[in-house]
């Protein structure tokens, strides 16, 4: 773990829609390795093919996909200004329209309001660009010096995020089309630390915070039974 038959590599430095900052690697054991047993992103200060900064962001794209389930992720996450560490999921769509084909984020934090993690659904009619995401955010103090376990439940007729079995945010299919819910779609999951950009960015980034990791303990996909 990561093994390469689940989890592969985004690669690049495209500011990846939101003006970030970093280039994510490939099969560079400084950015993505395993350590006594647990996966470590670690984000690093240094010049990488025009970027002042450098992660990893894995992805079971074309190897594991999912519609409905419960995902389990238990990690230790960063802290500092300008770090954005995320556990998420996109449609495996092709080619993949966004966020028309949906995206679900299980914990997103961002190093300026350490402690707060958000979690939050994006389609067509409920996306941030627009201004019309939902979404929820529960304080939990000790988020970089400790594990938690961030949680999705999904089904076909609602999505629910939580950590340590608190489901704090819930999202209902509305059934009022696939503008609302596009989440039928298989999605495949993501990892990853961003590294400033339009959110985690917002208030700087510091200098000499780096490196700066994101520990995952496992990550767990469980089929949903069938309900009575």
């Amino acid at each position: 773990f990561p093994s390469h038959d689940k989890w592969g590599y985004d690669t690049g430095g495209s500011g990846w829609g939101n003006n970030e900052l970093q280039f994510y690697t490939a099969n560079r054991m400084k950015n993505a390795r395993v350590e006594k047993g647990m996966l470590i992103i670690e984000a690093h200060k240094e010049d990488w093919e025009n970027k002042k900064f450098t992660s990893a962001r894995l992805v079971t794209r074309d190897k594991a996909t999912w519609k409905k389930g419960m995902i389990e992720v238990r990690a230790k996450l960063p802290s500092g200004l300008g770090t954005w560490p995320a556990i998420w999921t996109l449609a495996d769509t092709k080619p993949m329209h966004w966020p028309d084909d949906g995206e679900i984020d299980i914990m997103e934090h961002v190093g300026y309001d350490q402690g707060r993690v958000h979690g939050t659904i994006h389609c067509k009619k409920y996306n941030h660009i627009i201004g019309t995401q939902k979404a929820a955010n529960v304080f939990l103090d000790d988020c970089s010096q400790n594990f938690h376990t961030y949680q999705l439940k999904w089904d076909q007729d609602s999505i629910s995020i939580g950590v340590d079995g608190n489901y704090y945010f819930k999202y209902t299919n509305e059934r009022s089309g696939y503008d609302a819910w596009p989440f039928n779609n298989n999605m495949y999951l993501l990892l990853n630390i961003a590294v400033g950009g339009n959110w985690g960015g917002a208030k700087g980034v510091a200098d000499n915070i780096w490196p700066q990791r994101m520990e995952v303990d496992f990550v767990r996909v469980y089929e949903l039974t069938e309900k009575n």
